[in-house]
């Protein structure tokens, strides 16, 4: 672990404020007073030396040359002064552990001259300077393959290009253009393709000052932290006497213990955005660790997005590069390997990859807590977002899953004494009519004994319990996510972060560059898509949504046919289980062809919902990314669940009834419930489509890239290279053989992931198993996607974001469609109401109040209608029974429906108003009982908003009158 940087009586600070990458030490007095002494040079209102753009002429190098050298011995002492008296504070430890340093250039800046010029293959000067531990350190990982060839430049990004590539101009100009930017390249070939050849892109220390004060990003302050006893004050002596409690419990088994996970650098820390006019204000105890890899490589990728290859107005950016084939792929480059020879518990982590796949990749800590501060500083707040949303996610699955289990269980439990399970296995005297038109016999009604126990199972009186509970469940998901969101964005700095000003999508611009308007927020004119053309694109777009899901609906359709096929075949098949268990065959080969149907026209639905969002010519990415994620879910969402809403709503209540019954086509006979309901097919289909799917999924997630990186690997290999020569592979090349993420980022994440919440929670009251289902698939899913991120992934650009987009209100509007299906489930599909009528109107408690099981002693013989056998003409005399409430044949209006039938319709109708107002009643309650900020945040934050004030105003007092002193004029301890 990490134990350094913090002295032993430091209390820990009340406001535990934002998280970030650098350590905030608390410092004597004299340190921030002598850094400033050099960093004062520094400051904008002193000659600073400016890197030479990348056009200077050979004369004016001469011309400054004198001026260079100065320049160089001034910052060369000014840097050797401020590294010796605030060297990296982890460098000591690393000296005598094996602890994890941060190992970054730590090498010195020198002012090049030459700085524009692409270095190619050779080295820069060779410094005279001692070496220490920690450059030897350096110069075996420049071998590695993350620094430049000099071992002391680190490589925040690298662009590769093949050399047979015809556009060497656009890159040509665009290298140079990068150049005079303040980046430095240097190129590289490839070890096992002779035509690629990779750039790798240095950001120096002053263009990472100029571009992170740009963007506004916020870094830790330099000031000294204040560390107050407010909190121990204000807390309550029962919170005292409860963290004592909790000091004497053992340890939560599912944290990450502090041995396991270094503290990476990350001390509570004020932070402010970055400003050069007041760099003496923040902590920089080393130029080279003070911004992370991942800012900057966010630093160069904007760099990269904002530098012109030709001339004219849309002429820039890596993307469109990428596009038209200058360049055939960019990305930040892994830390190094995520394996070891060495054990992680002797040895500590290679870096912060080794450390993400021992920590968090591997299939051992499938139960720890992820470590959600590690992954954003890798991966970026965006993919570190998705995590957090995961695990939260997952976390709140657990007691929806106790919960389906145990009323999964108490149907187990009361299987064998249940009344109407009861009625159903001792009715052998009864018969049924036949249920299909030629080939069926007549059944006793216990044959079909096992299927009414089974339904038992799940529907039973907990379902309507465990359907309101889920229906709250999702409202407390989400209210909680909001304020797990509000917790993480002021953690990772997000509060005042605001999405910049996106740039418009090349097709956009190609498309609409003759017409322009000024855009509001920029000041600049851009192209501008006329009002009439995008209604007429968006109409378009919307009836090819249409047109897709009516296809859904045809596939439906089919397979409703094939059931009612397959009916007959099967009650007529030779085998005697087939034929015994015909009902089951035909549900369960009609799921498992309705399964491919669906997974073959998630393929098409692909590549329809492309050429549509490119069709209604987004303005931006992000516009795009929501237009497509939309109708990916509709397309999906629909696929899914269509043929299980027909199971729900549609089979069964159409069939007519013997002697009259409803035909398709003239010909097959709609199917019909089985004599114990509906809803045990309503499992199976849901069951079986529910863990096929987590199975693909899972397989096309993680064994597609390993087969797919398996191949790279095996042509490598059949080109001659031996395995000596693999190991040898620079870090950027082996990261160029691994798979890139893919194109619309962590949408397919998302989108698998919501359509589960919609399993997990439409058809609740049918399946209570599925939060079970969903919950092993997530735990399981976790572990994927990090050995995927981690191993099979390159490196993703870290992107920021502030919360999980266009997904949220899928996620709502999910719980709202829920609560309206179980309402129905449980008043249509199920038989919940109709016994629940008879326990009240016909049974033998009539009028005495619900008394268990045995008020419903009858009830399944009054839920069965008579018929007159002789009416069919099939050669069959006596009376069937058959699932209805019809007058019997004997009655003056024989096959009418009786007043049963009309109690029960509107029982039905009164639940659902009843159920859905209740629930809708409860949901909104909760929700506005739950702030979506925790109150002690509010607290925290604008607290530290008081101190940052405070400080600020402090530090420029010091530094004003350290100035006035330098300078030998008086002051005063008033604001001078």
């Amino acid at each position: 672990g990490m134990n350094t940087s913090k002295s032993e009586t430091v209390k820990e600070h009340p406001l535990k404020p934002s998280r970030r990458s650098m350590p905030c030490l608390v410092q004597s007095q004299t340190h921030p007073q002598s850094l400033s002494k050099h960093s004062s040079f520094l400051q904008p209102n002193r000659v600073q030396p400016q890197p030479l753009s990348a056009g200077t002429s050979t004369a004016t190098v001469d011309v400054v040359s004198e001026r260079a050298k100065v320049v160089e011995t001034l910052e060369n002492n000014l840097l050797k002064l401020s590294n010796t008296e605030y060297g990296d504070p982890f460098l000591d430890v690393g000296k005598d552990k094996d602890t994890y340093t941060d190992d970054s250039e730590h090498g010195n800046y020198d002012a090049r001259t030459d700085q524009s010029l692409l270095i190619q293959n050779k080295l820069t000067r060779q410094k005279t300077e001692p070496r220490t531990k920690s450059s030897l350190k350096s110069d075996a990982m420049a071998s590695s393959g993350l620094f430049f060839k000099d071992g002391k430049k680190r490589i925040d990004y690298i662009l590769v290009y093949k050399k047979s590539s015809p556009q060497v101009e656009k890159r040509s100009t665009f290298e140079k253009n990068l150049r005079a930017e303040g980046l430095m390249l240097e190129r590289e070939p490839a070890v096992t393709n002779s035509d690629i050849m990779f750039v790798k892109v240095h950001c120096p220390w002053e263009t990472l000052c100029k571009y992170a004060e740009r963007m506004n990003i916020r870094m830790p302050f330099r000031k000294k932290c204040y560390y107050t006893d407010w909190r121990s004050k204000t807390m309550g002596s029962l919170q005292r006497n409860m963290r004592e409690l909790k000091s004497w419990l053992p340890r939560n088994p599912m944290k990450l213990d502090k041995e396991a996970l270094p503290d990476l650098e990350e001390t509570d820390c004020y932070t402010a955005p970055f400003s050069r006019a007041r760099i003496h204000h923040f902590t920089i105890n080393n130029k080279d660790s003070f911004f992370s890899n991942s800012t900057r490589s966010r630093i160069v990728h904007h760099v990269l997005q904002r530098t012109k290859y030709e001339d004219g107005k849309s002429k820039m950016g890596i993307n469109r590069l990428l596009n038209n084939g200058t360049y055939e792929a960019a990305f930040p480059p892994h830390e190094g390997s995520h394996k070891s020879r060495h054990p992680i518990k002797t040895h500590g982590a290679q870096n912060h990859r080794h450390l993400l796949y021992e920590r968090w990749a591997r299939w051992g800590m499938w139960y720890k807590y992820q470590p959600l501060d590690l992954i954003r500083r890798y991966f970026g707040e965006k993919i570190g977002l998705y995590f957090a949303w995961l695990g939260w996610y997952t976390g709140m699955l657990i007691p929806a899953a106790l919960v389906g289990l145990f009323v999964f269980l108490y149907g187990l439990f009361t299987m064998d004494s249940s009344q109407v399970s009861k009625e159903i296995c001792e009715a052998n005297e009864t018969v049924m009519c036949p249920m299909c038109e030629r080939n069926c016999t007549l059944q006793k009604l216990n044959e079909s004994c096992i299927y009414a126990k089974v339904t038992h199972l799940f529907d039973n009186g907990g379902t309507v319990f465990f359907a309101i509970f889920m229906a709250i469940w999702a409202t407390v998901f989400l209210e909680f996510w909001k304020r797990r969101r509000a917790v993480l964005t002021y953690d990772w700095d997000l509060i005042d972060w605001e999405d910049e000003e996106e740039e418009l999508r090349p097709q956009f611009e190609a498309k609409y560059s003759q017409v322009e308007r000024v855009n509001p927020i920029t000041g600049k004119p851009e192209p501008f898509q006329p009002f009439p053309d995008k209604l007429s694109r968006l109409m378009v777009s919307v009836s090819g949504i249409f047109f897709m899901i009516s296809l859904v609906l045809t596939a439906v359709f089919a397979v409703v046919v094939y059931r009612l096929v397959a009916m007959e075949q099967f009650a007529s098949f030779k085998w005697y289980f087939i034929k015994k268990y015909w009902q089951f065959a035909t549900s369960g080969t009609g799921v498992c062809i309705n399964f491919m149907i669906i997974m073959s026209l998630n393929v098409v639905y692909e590549k329809v919902a492309y050429l549509l969002t490119d069709l209604e010519h987004p303005r931006t990415e992000s516009e795009w990314e929501n237009s497509f994620a939309l109708k990916m879910f509709l397309f999906q969402f629909v696929n899914l669940n269509s043929s299980i809403f027909y199971i729900a709503f549609f089979l069964g209540r159409f069939a007519g009834r013997p002697g009259k019954y409803n035909k398709l086509f003239n010909r097959w006979r709609l199917e019909e419930c089985h004599p114990s309901g509906c809803l045990i097919d309503l499992c199976l289909q849901m069951g079986v489509i529910m863990v096929l799917k987590q199975m693909w999924n899972n397989f096309m997630e993680l064994g597609y890239p390993l087969l797919q990186n398996w191949w790279s690997r095996r042509k490598m290999k059949r080109r001659g290279q031996s395995m000596e020569n693999k190991i040898s592979l620079p870090q950027w090349e082996k990261d160029w053989n691994l798979q890139p993420m893919n194109l619309h980022g962590l949408m397919d994440e998302y989108l698998e992931m919501v359509l589960q919440f919609g399993f997990t929670t439409i058809f609740v009251a049918a399946f209570p198993l599925a939060p079970l289902l969903a919950l092993l698939n997530n735990i399981i899913e976790i572990r994927l996607d990090a050995y995927k991120f981690v191993t099979q992934w390159r490196r993703p650009m870290p992107a920021r974001a502030t919360d999980i987009g266009i997904w949220y209100g899928i996620l709502e509007g999910i719980g709202v469609l829920a609560v309206i299906t179980n309402a129905f489930v449980i008043a249509i599909t199920s038989d919940y109401i109709p016994r629940f009528v008879y326990a009240y109107k016909y049974g033998p408690c009539t009028d005495q109040g619900y008394r268990q099981e045995k008020c419903l002693k009858g009830y399944v013989n009054s839920s069965l209608s008579v018929f007159d056998l002789s009416e069919l003409g099939m050669g069959y005399s006596g009376y069937c029974r058959y699932r209805d409430y019809r007058a019997p044949p004997w009655s003056s209006t024989p096959y009418e429906f009786t007043l049963q039938f009309w109690h029960v319709l509107a029982a039905r109708l009164a639940f659902i108003i009843v159920f859905e107002h209740l629930v809708f009643g409860i949901k909104s309650f909760i929700a506005y009982l739950i702030p979506d900020v925790p109150k002690d945040l509010c607290d925290r934050m604008r607290r530290e908003k008081y101190l940052v004030q405070e400080m600020m105003y402090e530090a420029e007092l010091e530094h004003l009158q350290r100035e006035r002193k330098k300078n030998g004029k008086q002051y005063h301890h008033e604001w001078p």
